[in-house]
């Protein structure tokens, strides 16, 4: 019918093409963002070669803007935050205006696995090229800073020269592997994952047929019934359990992950034989690589793919497309007994010798602190130390008759067994002092905030975890800590806008794992924290039941309670 001023035709409807998500299996190979577009140009372990030749003796002028804020990252590079800017412009200012002309190098430990051979020499480059800087990470790593382009092939020679790498310790690629630092020597262990670890190594890092993932890949191996590696937030994980019928083996879990859109992992209800760990881990991250979202980087990690199939689909998926068999049903893991999983303190070995894991404060050391530390477990121990995903450290293999000696040595680095709750639950992120990202001080916050608790509040022994996040990205995993703080700009009393926090409290992993509860409008200041994280406490331990957790009792708290 034709138009009239009575009947005006309908406004006709833009026709556009859906481009999908981007998945690789569905036929949608055009990149979709500029992330995808400069890993289609050239893959990001490419990046060695130019950095060798051409960056390094030329200087940072010279690196090309998608090598230094992309496929560097595939070989542990990232820049850092220039100095002097506040949080207030690290989402205002263009990302050559945020750039120092300085890098933070991650160091992979898969496992957390060191001989002292090679954390002497993790030592030495700190203070040879980091001025002294040297990290000890929640994934287990080692990050420096202040590593200069020049550095680098030397750095890189000397690591591989003990055994170590930084390939694809970053990046859009399978970072990391966690693994329980007391794997082979635990006497409650239900299985060593250590070969699985092994052999994914040599399968997959650097391997470029998963060297161009949607996002980072996040995987854990562990038999520990501690459940020691944070399984529940990783990408994939394998967490060890008996089954009734074929013995020790492992649970699988997929598609955990923090940042601003939180998700636990979720059981594919699966048993898997050691020997068949790393098919299934390659199947997994192919997954990850065919299907998983390429259009938005905020939906491209493979928790969203698992939320939008479900568990049952992605287990006929991995089954039927990519391992060609069947997996065998499987328990869950059982709940662990132990509060604390990070094995700080003596332990007896399954071999008679004992453990020791300590307690630096938030994870910051210096090279100089770990080749003294290389030096007591040489004096005392078989030459073997870990690192845990809370980060502290264990030296293993202590005869009992050297055990109070190396007690002693690592008391006088302020190396502590012992550690109060406050030091022993608290975590920290980089933070403003080199991330781009965040927004306030996180180190020296957490370390100040343990102090002052220690101060007010000795009497208190319940285990307790306080995690320092300086941007909402949760790499301290705030949303699963007793008392999770994100930071962000606040207004203090004078109507001044200063640093602060967020609260998240409740959250946990292991038992009962879920998130914090945020209350709602409750924000603090930095100079505040000591004196609310106090009373909060304080009021924990006034109107707790027997036994009762810290998150147990925040869920039936009033607000007036946790304010």
């Amino acid at each position: 019918m034709a138009a009239t001023p009575q009947n005006p035709a309908a406004p006709r409807r833009k026709v556009s093409r859906h481009r999908g998500e981007g998945q690789w299996a569905v036929g949608h190979f055009t990149p979709l963002n500029g992330n995808e577009q400069f890993k289609k140009d050239d893959d990001g372990l490419n990046v060695r070669t130019r950095i060798e030749t051409i960056y390094s003796r030329r200087g940072f002028d010279s690196i090309d803007p998608n090598d230094l804020r992309g496929r560097m990252r595939w070989w542990g590079l990232y820049t850092q935050r220039k100095p002097g800017i506040d949080g207030g412009k690290t989402a205002i200012l263009e990302p050559e205006e945020l750039d120092d002309e300085y890098f933070m190098l991650r160091v992979r430990i898969d496992g957390g696995r060191l001989t002292t051979e090679q954390l002497r020499v993790i030592g030495e480059i700190s203070q040879e090229f980091a001025r002294g800087t040297a990290d000890i990470t929640d994934r287990q790593n080692v990050q420096y800073h202040w590593i200069r382009i020049e550095d680098v092939p030397e750095i890189w020679n000397r690591l591989e020269g003990v055994g170590l790498s930084t390939t694809e310790a970053c990046g859009d690629t399978p970072r990391v592997i966690l693994g329980s630092p007391v794997a082979g020597i635990a006497e409650d262990e239900i299985i060593d994952g250590t070969p699985a670890i092994e052999e994914i190594q040599r399968r997959i890092v650097g391997n470029k047929a998963f060297s161009n993932l949607p996002r980072k890949f996040k995987s854990a191996v562990s038999g520990s019934p501690l459940l020691d590696v944070a399984h529940e937030i990783n990408d994939i994980a394998f967490v060890g359990v008996n089954h009734p019928e074929h013995g020790p083996g492992f649970d699988l879990w997929v598609g955990g992950g923090l940042s601003t859109n939180p998700k636990l992992g979720v059981r594919l209800g699966t048993w898997v034989p050691l020997d068949e760990v790393p098919d299934v881990y390659e199947g997994v991250v192919s997954i990850f690589r065919d299907y998983g979202y390429r259009r938005l980087r905020t939906r491209a990690r493979l928790k969203f793919l698992v939320a939008d199939w479900g568990a049952e689909k992605f287990r006929q998926v991995l089954e039927d497309e990519y391992l060609k068999r069947k997996l065998v049903d499987g328990p869950a893991p059982a709940q662990p007994v132990e509060r604390w999983r990070d094995h700080v303190g003596v332990h007896r070995q399954k071999d008679g010798r004992f453990y020791v894991g300590f307690a630096p404060r938030v994870g910051r050391v210096d090279g100089t602190t770990l080749t003294k530390i290389a030096e007591l477990a040489e004096a005392h121990g078989s030459g073997r130390v870990r690192t845990t995903v809370e980060q502290k450290m264990i030296v293993l293999d202590v005869e009992e008759s050297q055990v109070n000696s190396l007690v002693e040595g690592l008391e006088a680095l302020d190396l502590t067994t012992r550690p109060s709750p406050f030091r022993r639950g608290t975590m920290a992120c980089t933070g403003i002092e080199f991330c781009k990202l965040a927004i306030v001080e996180t180190k020296a916050r957490g370390a100040s905030l343990i102090d002052e608790l220690e101060r007010r509040i000795p009497e208190f022994d319940e285990p307790i975890t306080i995690n320092i996040n300086g941007c909402p990205n949760a790499c301290a995993r705030i949303q699963v800590a007793d008392i999770g703080l994100k930071g962000q700009l606040v207004l203090n009393d004078q109507g001044e806008q200063v640093e602060g926090f967020q609260v998240h409290l409740g959250g946990a992993l292991g038992l009962d794992a879920g998130f914090g509860r945020k209350v709602r409008g409750l924000k603090v200041t930095s100079e505040e924290l000591p004196d609310y994280v106090e009373r909060v406490l304080k009021r924990f331990q006034a109107e707790r039941e027997d036994g009762e957790r810290f998150a147990t009792w925040v869920t039936r708290a009033s607000e007036e309670a946790l304010s």
